[in-house]
């Protein structure tokens, strides 16, 4: 049967802190040995440096302001995210992570992902001033996330994605909601974007180019030469253009990675 435990605080950006059966029990990462002013007994220290090698995160059990205990964890990489760099890739977007793990444990990943650019040990907080300083850059920034944490920096994006499956702050902050939750539907998105503003200039240029032809042949500009435009011939070409313009618009159903996009959906309002 597990001690109770009382007086437990979440420690922001570093680990929890509890107490159990009279003694003081921290759970966390570097940040948190670092709070303490703690440092890892040598065997611990091997273990650290042979988990981080692999990729693999390190959580330290401290009681009573002895390290007693380390724990490596490790996420899953989804095939998915694979997937989804290399398009994003193939489609000129360059990757970016921002990860709150050790710079070794995000090195791994990214050059598992083959992630362009990565950012390693960034506070909760740090998140928004990251993505403001990549716009600072001159770039467009599209931030994807789930978490409380994420809530600023999807403010603070170009365009924020929010993993359907992640908090409630997070939904509501961002503008755009991956309701299955598949990094694919990222490049969906995207594509889906790229090609509706393909063809809203398709249809600008089409109607101006359209009327400049058109309004003055109705006004009789050709008359001397004896080119006239009834009215009913206007009529007839205008409703022809709005039928083009139309269709051309109904040809977005053709965009190879639009043709299925169940898993997007976009915040009312925004």
């Amino acid at each position: 049967m597990l001690p109770p435990v009382t007086d437990f605080e979440a420690l922001k950006g570093r680990g929890v802190r509890a107490t159990s059966a009279g003694h003081t029990v921290h759970v966390g990462g570097p940040r948190l040995l670092a709070s303490l002013n703690l440092t890892l007994p040598d065997s611990l220290a091997r273990f650290t440096e042979q988990a981080s090698a692999k990729g693999q995160s390190v959580v330290y059990l401290v009681h009573d302001n002895q390290v007693v205990a380390a724990f490596a964890l490790a996420d899953v990489i989804r095939s998915e995210s694979r997937a989804a760099v290399q398009q994003l890739h193939d489609m000129g977007v360059q990757v970016a992570m921002l990860t709150g793990d050790s710079k070794a444990v995000a090195q791994s990943v990214a050059a598992e992902l083959g992630i362009d650019q990565y950012f390693a040990e960034v506070l909760p907080e740090h998140k928004d001033k990251q993505v403001a300083e990549l716009q600072r850059q001159g770039r467009r920034v599209a931030m994807v996330g789930d978490g409380v944490n994420d809530a600023p920096a999807l403010t603070r994006a170009n365009v924020g994605i929010a993993i359907g499956s992640g908090t409630d702050v997070a939904v509501a902050s961002a503008g755009i909601i991956l309701v299955q939750s598949n990094p694919l539907d990222v490049v969906k998105v995207i594509a889906l974007s790229r090609a509706s503003y393909r063809k809203m200039v398709q249809n600008l240029l089409w109607a101006t180019g359209y009327n400049v032809v058109a309004l003055p042949l109705a006004a009789g500009v050709l008359a001397p030469l004896g080119i006239l435009l009834s009215p009913a011939a206007g009529a007839l070409l205008m409703s022809l253009s709005t039928v083009i313009v139309a269709i051309n618009a109904q040809l977005l159903r053709r965009t190879a990675h639009t043709a299925h996009t169940p898993g997007v959906s976009e915040t009312p309002g925004v």
